[in-house]
Order: C-alpha cells, then structure tokens, then sequence
C-alpha cells in the first residue's frame, strides 16, 4: 500500500509521519530537526525545555519559554525547509505562556493534549501556526470540534488519534489500558475518522487524521491507513536514533528492554502511563522519593502529596542517570535492538 503525502492546509509533508513529542529533553531541535529535513513533521517537545539552561531551578517558566524560542531556531537550521511543530500540554502550568512562546518563534504547528487545548485557537488567532487537539476517544474530538466551531468558527488543522498503547502519559484510565484489547480501539479510530472528515465536508474543508500509538513498522502504518488515517505519528522508533537528543544511556535502556519489562506506572501527576521497569521504580514502590523545590510543571501535581518529582526522574533520564530516573517508553519500546539513523527509518515510511 502506498503511504500518500500529509497535508495540512498549506504545510505538506512528503513522508506521512509525524514524530511525536517526547519531554523531558528526548525531543529537541536534534530529532526534530532531522525528521523535518526527512520529510516528515519533526515535533519538539516543550515540556521542562529549559532544564539544561543555569536559570532553570530558579526560573524554571521563564527558562523554558526562551528555551522554546531557542530550539524552534535550531531545528530550522537542521530542517533544511522542512516542517517544524512543537507538543505543548495542555496541564502545563501557564499553557497559554508556552503557546505565545511558540508562536512567536514562528513554529509550523501546535500539537496539543494532556487534556483538551478549548482556547488553542484564540492563542494562535492572526498567526500561520496550524493547530492539532489530541484526543484518545471520539467523545473528545465531537467535544472539541463543536466547541472551537461555536466559540471560534475555526476547525482543527489536523487531528491526532492517540492510542492506549502509547508512551509516557496517557488518556485513558488504569484499568482500561490493563486490558487493551477489550477497548476495540481500531473501531474507535475508524469512528473518529469518519466525525472528522463529515465536520471538514460540511465546512468544505480537509482535516488530516493523524494515528499514534504501538506504530512501529511500516506494516503498523498501514494498517492504520486502512482504517482511513491520513498520516501516523512515531515517538518510540525514534528514541533509539543517533539524532535523538536523549543520551546513550537512556536509548540503550530501550534496547535492552525486554517485552516484560514494559510497564504501566501511576504518575504523580494523576494521569497512568508507560515506562521502562527500572531500579526508580522499584524504589517508589517502598514509599516517596524525597525532592526539592517545585519546577512548576503541571497543573495537575500537588507538590506537597506527591510520591517523587516528575520533573527530577524526567531530567534524571534526559541526562543519563538512568537508575534513578522514570524512563517513559510506548509498548513496543522493547522491539528496538540497535542504534538506527532517522533517514532509515523514514524511508521505510516513504
């Protein structure tokens, strides 16, 4: 089968793949910038960006947002043209912040979920930066698409259909993602299709849908298209790359995976997710991690009631101390058995 091109509005990307953003410091201007030149779309993720710059721990907001503007620029540099966005969550503390930040560096596209991003088109209102919601159910995308029409009349750019088999934080409860195969989850795609692409109709329109989640191969990516997705988003085939940004230790962490080794964690932050089995983990489970001062990430964690710091496991694997860090993966992260270069990988998509 014959992967098409992805378009979104004037933005066309000759390989249908998407990189998907991984925080914190796995997805920089390095990937990024090295999918986009590729082809495909190369997504920076904004989540704690900032932690390598000196100003972080007292100024960790304001770190990132400069930090934003800064790997936008070198990722065009490496792009060579190509088609730049960045992954914002929608619980990050001062969202709207991180979103002008963006904008204002002049990013391709927002792609943003953790929780539904309502007021995202009145935050890139009189810019050319395109707009994607995540969503994981079709009850969410008929919410947002509703909305954004009444409030904005404005439709999505393009929509991203995330899975239960993703990595690191993920929208949908513990107990669904123990039992994946009772979601019957190509059906909820196929549906979520059909809603988008009848909203578009109507408004002579074309909205691209985008699939992520356990997409590995190419054969992933084809089924996928056979369910009527435009494009598919990769995040766990990208780690073990010599262009990602994140450091030898944690890649070879995926490639010394084994398919047990794949877990699901309750993150401090109230949301379930995927990870690496690892010496952290097993420490959190005798009882709380002590950590300093709040880095101000999310809305949703409670610093004074929470087990670790997911900020310091984050930046601890985004620096190499993998023992002591939570190392986020999608469920096939224990698939990955060497070091590939993003040109390869990418071919296997063209």
């Amino acid at each position: 089968m014959n992967l098409k091109p992805l378009k979104i509005g004037d933005l066309i990307a000759k390989i249908p793949v998407i990189q998907g953003g991984m925080g914190v410091g796995i997805s920089l201007s390095g990937l990024a910038g090295a999918v986009a030149a590729e082809g495909g779309v190369g997504v920076i993720s904004t989540a704690q960006i900032g932690f390598r710059y000196p100003s972080f721990d007292s100024d960790p907001i304001g770190t990132n947002l400069r930090a934003i503007a800064d790997e936008i620029k070198r990722a065009r540099k490496i792009a060579a043209g190509g088609i730049i966005g960045v992954n914002i969550m929608v619980a990050t503390k001062r969202y709207e912040e991180y979103v002008k930040a963006a904008v204002a560096a002049g990013v391709d596209i927002i792609i943003s979920g953790a929780g539904l991003p309502v007021n995202l088109p009145e935050l890139v209102k009189n810019s050319r930066t395109k707009i994607a919601p995540i969503v994981s159910s079709l009850k969410s995308v008929q919410l947002i698409i509703k909305y954004w029409l009444k409030k904005y009349d404005r439709l999505p750019d393009m929509v991203v259909v995330e899975g239960p088999e993703a990595g690191g934080h993920l929208g949908f409860s513990y107990e669904q993602l123990e039992d994946i195969k009772a979601l019957e989850y190509d059906k909820e795609i196929h549906e979520i299709v059909e809603h988008v692409k009848r909203c578009a109709a109507e408004r002579q329109a074309d909205i691209p849908v985008v699939a992520a989640g356990g997409i590995y191969t190419r054969e992933d990516a084809e089924r996928m298209a056979a369910l009527g997705v435009d494009g598919i988003q990769l995040a766990t085939r990208f780690v073990t790359t010599y262009e990602c940004d994140a450091p030898l230790s944690y890649k070879q962490a995926y490639i010394d995976a084994k398919k047990e080794d794949i877990t699901l964690v309750k993150s401090p932050v109230g949301m379930p997710g995927r990870a690496i089995r690892n010496a952290f983990l097993e420490k959190t489970k005798n009882g709380a991690v002590p950590h300093g001062k709040c880095h101000l990430c999310v809305s949703t964690c409670k610093p004074d009631k929470t087990p670790y710091c997911i900020t310091d496991a984050l930046v601890n694997a985004a620096r190499g101390d993998t023992d002591n860090a939570l190392l986020f993966c999608g469920i096939n992260a224990w698939r990955a058995n060497k070091l590939e270069h993003v040109h390869d990988i990418m071919q296997e998509f063209a």
